[in-house]
């Protein structure tokens, strides 16, 4: 009964965490104050009634969804004893943020083009060239730590492994119940999550530089006080982003464990998942609440006089609801994002565009490897 209860907590807790960090993506704390809803905005309409308005539909209306969906999962988890609930109210909240932010962005829109916003204003861009010549360093520290429960697991592992049983039970997920297959014990079966964190980090690793050299978002109204708070917002995002993924490899972890154990217990599993991914959207929020948007506040050597400039109308290069960003004249692979904060891809990019196809055709000829051995 407790593990039953613990399960459906587990459920109800992930899916109301979820739910609060969509309920944060439209605030203006979040991305840029020039970004409502995905619609590039002057800044000093960034409390303009239609917008405000719609951020309280959008607010009111998911919050509402949050709280049924969250119980219900939480319900169908204790009914079920199984977890898979919460990714189904996962779903549900996401899907039902991205209508809510759809139906918002078009009426910012309708109301920006009907009372033309920009008119006479003096749009322009700036850039910072120390982020190239100084640029923000990749704070390797903060890899250590995922480093070393890499390198405890692998030892563990090495060190289990000749007296590990011939097959191993290794979990399969459907919806309402968690099973089991047994595989054969070989290196792949029994230290596949240990590759899995291996790869989780290197991946990260290299997100992160990335993210360092993403074109930044700047204020043409204040560029000296705007570079200084990306830098600040730049690298508190590292730190954040390498953070979660030493939580995600302490979850493998506990995961490796678990099967090398043979021990099914559902609370103990629920712990392994829950906590570190717990850990890991607070975490996000932390990073969207007290660092987000790289507002936060600068030195008095940083301050300036505005410069009478706005940033450019580029919704042109904005799709899907400001989802996507499409521009091939913009060299630049990661760019600032208008949902909720931090970057995305430039679909429109060639070189983003040639390392898809690469990554895919490398995929493709390793499965064909695999499938032939």
């Amino acid at each position: 009964m407790n593990v039953v209860l613990i399960i459906g907590a587990f459920d109800f807790g992930i899916t109301a965490m979820v739910g609060a960090v969509l309920q944060f993506v439209p605030r203006s704390g979040l991305s840029s104050p020039s970004i409502a809803f995905g619609v590039r905005i002057p800044p000093d309409l960034n409390d303009d009634p239609v917008i405000l308005r719609q951020r309280r539909r959008y607010g009111g209306t998911l919050l509402v969804i949050t709280s049924v969906v969250s119980l219900l999962a939480g319900l169908a988890g204790a009914l079920l004893d199984s977890a898979a609930p919460v990714g189904v109210g996962v779903a549900v909240l996401c899907f039902a943020a991205a209508a809510l932010w759809a139906r918002a962005h078009r009426a910012v829109s309708q109301a920006k083009d009907a009372g033309n916003w920009y008119g006479d204003l003096r749009q322009g861009v700036v850039t910072d060239t120390s982020l190239r010549t100084s640029p923000v360093r990749f704070p390797w520290w903060w890899t250590i730590p995922s480093a070393l429960i890499i390198a405890v697991t692998a030892l563990a592992g090495v060190v289990v492994y000749p007296d590990l049983p011939v097959t191993l039970n290794l979990p399969r997920y459907s919806l309402g119940e968690t099973g089991y297959l047994e595989y054969p014990t070989t290196v792949w079966s029994a230290f596949g999550l240990v590759f899995g964190q291996v790869l989780l980090t290197v991946l990260t690793a290299g997100m992160v530089v990335l993210v360092l050299r993403a074109r930044p978002e700047l204020d043409p109204a204040r560029p000296r006080e705007s570079a200084a708070r990306y830098r600040d917002y730049l690298g508190g995002t590292a730190r954040a982003i390498l953070g979660i993924a030493t939580l995600l490899d302490l979850m493998l972890s506990g995961l490796s464990a678990a099967i090398w154990s043979g021990n099914r217990s559902g609370w103990l599993l629920v712990t392994i998942v829950g906590v570190p991914v717990a850990a890991s959207l607070a975490v996000a929020a932390h990073l969207v609440l007290r660092v987000g948007g790289g507002r936060r506040r600068v030195s008095m050597a940083d301050a300036e006089a505005p410069t009478g400039f706005v940033r450019r109308d580029d919704d042109r290069h904005a799709m899907a609801a400001g989802l996507f960003y499409v521009n091939a004249d913009d060299p630049a692979v990661l760019v600032p994002s208008r949902v909720g904060g931090g970057w995305t891809v430039n679909l429109g990019n060639p070189r983003f565009l040639a390392g898809v196809a690469a990554t895919l055709a490398a995929a493709g000829v390793a499965a064909g490897i695999l499938a032939l051995l």
